[in-house]
């Protein structure tokens, strides 16, 4: 098995006696995965998921405080490069297309036999091979745009003529480039590189356009020892998908090459004839990213003062009783992509965003025990949290002891207020 690629793996899934002999009894070495971790709850998995970065989730479809559906959708966010498969009891095809979008590799019903799911782990094992195979093969060249886009991307145009706009967008349109003359996409150029030698031009531009292809409409090609980009939308495509493109690429990049990529991004453009403005922002940021703690920069950020993870706790502090407050929802008020946060996160306090908040929480959630009598469900909405329960479970995780059981011990005098 020396030469089977091995991927890392994190197990959710609140019935106990299936979780534990999924992990016990699958041999996961010899199907070439690595079990990291398990989880009984889609909060503690996707914990797991920003602190282990795993290659693949295997998670149950209905969990507890987060469902499956809602764990992918969060996961997409902090590591869209990652597969996830679910492991479910209920036969609703309706309720799992809900997380087609979120990069399910597989979609299994219980009852499953070991030896199924070992079968099916095997499958999931060569579709991740074959996926990031594909990334390290050369594909053919876009020629029939290459010659009008690439001279517009990389040439200033200085004295240009009253109608170049509206030229250009013929020529766009004639190309296939635009979907007509009177199409209004706005747009944006994504600029990335990979750390050390130049030796994977053909495969990281195959990277960049295969990612892109899931996201935006685009136009990828290599110059100066960079994929450039050119990404078309509307400001709401930008705003949802720009940020996980970006994280996709240096994810890949890691795991289907082995090397670490920076990815800049400029501001949108409205203009074809701007391309050449939108390009050079791409490469400041690409520069910024680089010099600074690597990964994704977007071109508002080299504009930024201030520690970025500061600003982050401060945001934490003061809005931690949001619940709605998560690493993607933190990550668009400083605008930064959810990856780059939860890493600049963990490399500054050593813990994930996750373990961060819950502690501001369980921390305010003490106090109020202990000083207040405000009832129970009332100080977990204080806290964030609208399912007492889950509130509970929450503050006896972190405190070791339940939250009746703390106001117990106050009134007998066990504790100091």
């Amino acid at each position: 098995m020396a030469d089977k690629n091995i991927y890392t793996v994190i197990v959710a899934d609140d019935e106990d006696e299936l979780r534990e002999a999924v992990c016990t009894m699958i041999p996961w070495e010899a199907l070439g995965f690595h079990l990291v971790g398990s989880a009984s709850n889609g909060l503690d998995a996707l914990e797991l998921v920003e602190r282990l970065e795993p290659d693949l989730l295997l998670t149950d479809i209905r969990m507890p405080f987060i469902s499956g559906i809602e764990l992918a959708r969060q996961v997409r966010e902090i590591r869209p490069a990652m597969h996830i498969a679910f492991l479910s009891g209920y036969d609703d095809f309706e309720y799992a297309k809900q997380a087609i979008q979120y990069n399910i590799i597989s979609y299994m019903l219980k009852p499953l036999t070991m030896d199924g799911l070992a079968a099916e782990l095997k499958s999931i094992h060569e579709k991740i091979d074959a996926r990031y195979a594909g990334l390290r093969r050369a594909d053919a060249s876009h020629a029939d745009r290459a010659a009008f886009l690439i001279p517009l991307v990389l040439a200033q145009y200085d004295n240009a003529p009253a109608d170049l706009e509206e030229r250009l967008r013929t020529s766009a349109a004639a190309c296939g480039l635009l979907r007509g003359t009177d199409d209004r996409s706005t747009l944006v150029v994504l600029a990335a590189s990979l750390e050390g030698a130049a030796d994977y031009e053909a495969g990281f531009t195959q990277l960049v356009e295969q990612s892109a292809n899931k996201y935006l409409r685009h136009f990828v090609f290599y110059c100066c020892g960079r994929a450039v980009a050119v990404l078309l939308g509307n400001p709401s495509d930008f705003e949802e998908y720009l940020h996980i493109l970006a994280d996709e690429i240096c994810q890949l990049a890691d795991r289907a090459l082995g090397r670490t990529a920076n990815v800049g991004v400029s501001r949108e453009f409205a203009r074809l004839s701007e391309l050449n403005d939108a390009y050079r922002q791409a490469v400041e940021a690409l520069h910024t990213a680089a010099e600074g703690e690597g990964g994704v920069s977007f071109t508002a950020d080299a504009r930024k003062t201030g520690s970025l993870c500061d600003r982050a706790l401060e945001i934490i502090d003061q809005h931690y009783m949001d619940e709605d407050l998560s690493l993607a929802s933190l990550s668009a008020m400083l605008d930064v992509s959810p990856n780059h946060l939860s890493a600049c996160i963990k490399k500054s306090e050593g813990e994930t965003f996750i373990n961060i908040l819950v502690r501001r929480r369980m921390e305010k959630a003490q106090a109020l025990l202990l000083t207040t009598d405000m009832q129970i469900q009332e100080i977990a909405r204080c806290c964030g949290y609208t399912d007492q329960h889950y509130f509970s479970y929450c503050f006896k995780k972190y405190s070791g002891t339940s939250p009746v059981a703390l106001r117990r011990a106050r009134a007998a005098g066990e504790v100091r207020t």
